[in-house]
């Protein structure tokens, strides 16, 4: 057995294909037609269904030969065409996947007869075994045969056994078995998940799991039972339960409701997740930056148990002979003041447009006023902007603060990160934020294809890797870098205890330093800071000076990581709007910068709109304003500034 296909889905999570008849309805292919037929009168289009889902990142495609077999042929007259069918599906897949610039794996797609099961005489039972053969037979026939056979949408036992009997009588290909269950959450005989995943097993698949029939939610619930016997699982939710919308049938399930059920699949153990009826490209392009996240977390998490052979003791990279592994203190000025007085940043974040002139005055007037250093994200909110490393350089050469540079998975994959780190070590940049990233459907592109080849954990232990002289593969590189890592953390998180067992792991893998998210509550913070005492970090709390109620609002209802309790809201309703309103915002922030100070290492505030003033005058009285330490330190740097500015 070519087992390929099966070595790869053992790997790591596959994206399969989303639903075929939901896409040609949508190109104006009425119900009452043929789909599988279609395959030779309309190649063109069943071809570019294909690549529309390869374009969306699915690493694994169904032939469109789902009804292709002999009974279901028969009622349009097609039923002498079986093999031709079968193998033009199969050629359609190969040419589009050919053309595609991602691998991807061809599945010949067999679904049931559409015959009653319940009392079918012994000879019937043989002519839906021939007829699977048939299609089988048809499907191998061509040029390029299919990667995996995948048995789908079987509602009774009696057949799922027919189907796998035909397919190991002519083939040796691996064989992807997926049944539906009903409202009961039973086959149309009354067995049970449980019993289903042991009769597949002791019938010889390869990967079993759940396809159409309900939505997510069901599949998640039903493939849960089904994990017991050990095999690879496969799982291919509708996009929900179809409604009548002005004629139609309507599948309502979101493509982010998708992503967020993928998550929770992969976390459950399943190898290929993909789509069935109601499902999209856009549904598939959600499923591949969920699969991804969802995989770098848990690759992060394995080489936190084990480690790089050879590279790894006690969880701590292990440095080669003669390179020095540099403390906190030693690794930048922000470093050698945390813990000895209070620090304070502020986040200055780069333009959409091309020039840093006005940034820059915005930095040197925060400078003046005793800040530490400048934040810079990285595409913050998932928006186009000025690359923060290229900001971050013009900062620290033209005004001399330093900056703490945002590391976003996102949009890097593993060897862009590696690039992108090294690159920022050698432009002099010593502060880093490790952040997975917000998804890209957040921002003004949200089409855009996310990477999340590791999340924040993942790429933390990989810089701690280079802080230690080795690179992600363990080995020695001849030499060392020397980054301050912070990391951020989520003190009013709705998975409060998911954040924590979270946070462990960030420090665990390298984080020195936490950021918050913005907090209101000094309780909310007080709970936190008790809660992560014994992970002994320095901790800079995150204040976000509100602007206005709607401005409240907006943050609260919208923007992931932030919770603003009610009495605030209602403080900002009832000042209004205009600088009454930024006055307010600056006095809820200093409140709870105040109510914490004794507790936190310093502050990290991140005003809106480009409202420094308000920063300032959140952190008035905590800054070093006198500039004495900066003129000796830093003159000539500043005076070349000013006259390169």
């Amino acid at each position: 057995m070519s087992n390929t296909f099966l070595e790869t889905v053992r790997d790591a999570p596959l994206v399969a294909d989303g639903a075929m008849g939901t896409q040609l309805y949508a190109n104006g292919v009425l119900f009452t037609t043929n789909y599988d037929e279609l395959c030779l009168s309309r190649p063109e289009l069943i071809k570019r269904i294909h690549s529309e889902y390869l374009k969306s990142g699915a690493q694994l495609i169904e032939s469109n030969t789902f009804g292709a077999n002999r009974f279901r042929l028969q009622r349009f007259g097609f039923a002498e065409r079986v093999r031709e069918i079968n193998a033009a599906g199969v050629a359609l897949v190969h040419q589009a996947v050919s053309e595609s610039p991602h691998r991807a794996f061809i599945a010949g797609a067999i679904g049931p007869t559409g015959l009653n099961m319940k009392s079918l005489p012994p000879e019937e039972r043989d002519a839906i075994r021939a007829a699977f053969i048939e299609q089988i037979e048809g499907m191998l026939s061509g040029r390029h045969k299919p990667d995996v056979l995948a048995i789908e949408t079987m509602r009774h036992p009696d057949e799922v056994q027919l189907a796998m009997s035909a397919a190991r009588s002519v083939s040796d290909l691996p064989l992807m078995v997926m049944v539906s269950y009903d409202a009961f959450g039973t086959m149309a005989d009354g067995t049970t998940p449980e019993r289903m995943s042991e009769l597949l097993a002791q019938w010889g698949a390869d990967i079993i799991g759940v396809n159409c029939g309900d939505g997510p939610a069901g599949v998640y619930e039903n493939i849960e039972k089904m994990r017991h016997v050990g095999l690879p699982l496969v799982a291919m939710p509708n996009a929900g339960l179809p409604r009548r919308l002005d004629g139609r049938m309507v599948y309502m399930a979101t493509p982010e409701y998708f992503g967020v059920y993928a998550k929770r699949l992969i976390k459950l153990g399943v190898r290929v997740v993909g789509g069935c009826c109601g499902t999209t490209p856009e549904h598939i392009r959600e499923l591949v930056g969920s699969v991804k996240m969802r995989a770098a977390a848990q690759a992060s998490q394995s080489v936190e148990a084990d480690g790089p052979s050879g590279a790894i003791e006690g969880g701590t990279p292990v440095p080669p002979p003669g390179v020095e592994v540099l403390s906190i203190s030693q690794k930048s000025r922000l470093g050698s003041k945390l813990g000895k007085r209070f620090v304070a940043s502020v986040e200055v974040n780069p333009p959409s447009h091309l020039s840093l002139a006005k940034t820059l005055d915005h930095v040197r007037m925060l400078q003046r006023s005793g800040v530490d250093a400048i934040n810079i994200a990285d595409g913050p909110r998932a928006s186009a902007r000025m690359g923060n490393l290229a900001m971050a350089v013009r900062v620290e050469q033209a005004v001399g603060i330093e900056t703490i540079l945002h590391v976003c998975c996102r949009d890097r994959n593993i060897l862009g990160m590696v690039a992108h780190v090294l690159g920022a070590h050698e432009l002099g940049i010593r502060n880093l934020v490790v952040i997975t990233g917000d998804p890209p459907k957040m921002g003004d592109y949200p089409s855009c294809t996310p990477v999340y080849d590791m999340d924040s954990v993942g790429a933390l232990r990989m810089i701690r890797g280079f802080n230690h002289g080795r690179d992600p593969g363990g080995k020695a590189f001849g030499g060392a870098t020397s980054f301050l890592l912070a990391t951020g953390a989520e003190p009013a998180a709705m998975d409060y205890e998911g954040e924590l067992a979270k946070l462990r792991r960030k420090v665990q893998a390298g984080a020195e330093v936490v950021m918050t998210q913005p907090v209101y509550e000094p309780a909310v913070l007080e709970r936190f800071l008790d809660d992560i005492a014994p992970l002994n970090v320095p901790v800079m709390v995150g204040l976000c000076p509100l602007i206005s109620f709607k401005n409240a609002e907006f943050l609260h209802n919208e923007v992931p990581g932030m919770q603003i309790p009610e009495a605030i809201r209602e403080r900002m309703r009832k000042v209004g709007t205009g600088e009454p309103a930024r006055r307010e915002g600056v006095r809820v922030a200093r409140e709870m910068l105040d109510a914490v100070r004794g507790r936190v290492a310093g502050a990290y505030v991140m005003p809106q709109r480009e409202y420094y003033e308000s920063a300032i005058e959140v952190l008035d009285g905590y800054l070093d304003s006198t500039l004495s330490e900066l003129t000796s330190r830093e003159a000539a740097p500043n005076d070349r500034a000013q006259h390169a500015g």
